[in-house]
């Protein structure tokens, strides 16, 4: 066996999907016990090259190499053979099966009797090693919460004698402390020896947990870079040619007065204690909280998707109660939900009827019922134009679409409803750093006609850098009002954690 002091090494890789290219010498080499990010925006072809290292696509052309000999790859299995495993952002776990028996999953397959006490200790001596002691290995996965989960993926990989994880945004649904956790279970891994392949668009996460990151753009290979010797600005020029700072565009003031949505004291179920917070006319409001702190829970409560015990809505200074987010549609009131593949789109539908699902009765149906079909076609082009959506046709299938452009449909059918308060749930989750900027353009453009927007979001620098005005959610309750010049990390931070004197609503 040849020296090498990598322990995979992808080099010159081609992939076309009819004849359009995914990959154009794409290359990727990842050493022993080294968490290495993989970056670049959606549609860089960072999903196709992992597919080709995994055996889920067979390279047109290009040679992979694992500790320094050409190996070739043609199915799944063979890559799970070779030490290869991937957990992408969809589990691929049996939900009905305990937890040993998913960690185990290919004894099951292979042995025509199992030992099941044998069975669950190995599961349990998995998951002890890895620090999880409080698993129940008899446990139906589908009582786990997502992080957990997870946790049973990796020992699912580690039990197949793993030698690269490949781990695909792993942090997209975990609370902070979920995340700790992660980082810790990483850091384990890596002291291994497990080479890790790390999927993110978080840069903060990158700039923390990987040792070495390798750019991809328009599916070709752009640099490899030590993490400790390039700073953000950089390295978001390298992905998408612009800097750090016009993340967020800039817009002209157009707040007024005017309050245009207003709520008091809502209540609803465990998780929404006392919530308040009034929105004006052109203005950006923000709700900022720790996860679990309340604030998608309230906007559920808020738009009838789940039950409001107690409380007030005013729209445009009148009472209202909605019991459907159809009824909300209907009195101006938009609402984009943070889960944007299970309620924000209908991936197997075609784009246009995505767009316009929302106001297709509302704007394109005629008196005897029919569908205004000129209409309808003509409003889908322009509004695909204004977010800016990447697609061969707008009667592919969404599914056909990229993370952000998937994002983009589900915005762009917010704004076929012509709504004057626009509810955006998480807008830029999952999505890659060009996408955000464009979501934020469009956030602008709403503001600037007139709209009210609320934004949620977990990351800070938006808050900070699009909102002018936050309301702080803590336990369930509203606890603090930050002006645009008080919205620093500083600030918001004291305010979520209540380690300050909080400012009352």
């Amino acid at each position: 066996m040849q020296e090498s002091e990598y322990r995979v090494e992808l080099r010159d890789i081609y992939k076309s999907f009819a004849g359009v290219k995914a990959l154009n010498g794409a290359q990727l080499s990842v050493k022993p016990g080294e968490v290495h990010a993989l970056i670049g925006e959606n549609g860089a072809g960072k999903s196709t090259l992992i597919r080709c290292l995994s055996g889920v696509h067979l390279a047109d052309s290009g040679k992979i190499f694992m500790d320094g000999e050409e190996v070739h790859i043609s199915t799944p299995k063979q890559g799970i053979d070779m030490g290869i495993s991937v957990i992408y952002q969809e589990f691929a776990l049996m939900q009905d099966l305990s937890v040993a028996e998913n960690v185990l999953i290919d004894q099951l397959r292979s042995r025509k009797t199992v030992k099941w006490r044998q069975l669950r200790r190995e599961a349990r001596s998995i998951l002890d090693q890895l620090g999880f002691e409080e698993i129940n290995v008899n446990a139906p996965v589908k009582t786990l919460p997502v992080a957990m989960q997870q946790v049973v993926e990796i020992c699912k990989a580690l039990s197949r004698n793993c030698k690269i994880l490949v781990l695909d945004e792993p942090t997209a649904v975990l609370t902070n402390k979920e995340v700790e956790r992660l980082f810790v279970l990483i850091n384990m891994l890596r002291e291994k020896g497990v080479s890790i392949i790390y999927i993110s668009h978080r840069l903060e996460e990158i700039f923390r947990i990987c040792d070495r990151i390798t750019v991809m753009k328009d599916g070709a290979y752009v640099k490899t870079v030590n993490t400790d010797e390039i700073t953000q600005q950089d390295l978001v020029n390298l992905m998408i040619g612009r800097t750090l700072d016009t993340y967020f565009p800039k817009r002209s003031p157009h707040v007024t007065d005017e309050v245009i949505f207003e709520v008091r004291n809502l209540k609803a179920g465990i998780d929404v204690k006392d919530v308040s917070f009034a929105v004006r006319r052109g203005e950006v409001l923000g709700l900022s909280g720790l996860v679990g702190a309340g604030r998608t829970e309230s906007i559920r409560a808020l738009i009838g998707t789940d039950k409001l015990e107690e409380g007030e809505a005013f729209l445009n200074g009148k009472p209202v109660r909605f019991h459907s987010p159809k009824a909300a549609f209907e009195a101006g009131v938009g609402y984009l939900p943070e889960d944007r593949k299970n309620q924000g789109v209908l991936l197997n539908l075609p784009i246009y009827q995505n767009i316009t699902m929302s106001a297709l009765q509302k704007n394109y149906t005629g008196t005897l019922g029919f569908v205004k079909r000129g209409k309808e076609n003509q409003d889908v082009r322009n509004l695909a134009e204004e977010v800016t959506l990447k697609a061969a046709s707008l009667k592919n299938p969404v599914s056909s679409l990229s993370g952000g452009n998937q994002q983009k449909v589900a915005v762009a059918r917010l704004l076929a409803t012509n709504s004057e308060v626009l509810i955006l749930d998480e807008p830029t989750r999952g999505v890659d750093v060009g996408a955000k900027t464009e979501i934020f353009r469009l956030i602008n453009s709403m503001v600037e006609k007139g709209c009210a927007v609320i934004m949620i979001s977990s990351e800070m620098a938006e808050i900070i850098g699009m909102c002018d005005r936050a309301v702080i959610f803590r336990e369930g309750r509203t606890v603090a009002e930050l002006q645009k010049e008080e919205l620093t990390e500083e600030n918001i931070i004291a305010a979520e954690m209540g380690v300050e004197n909080e400012q009352k609503i």
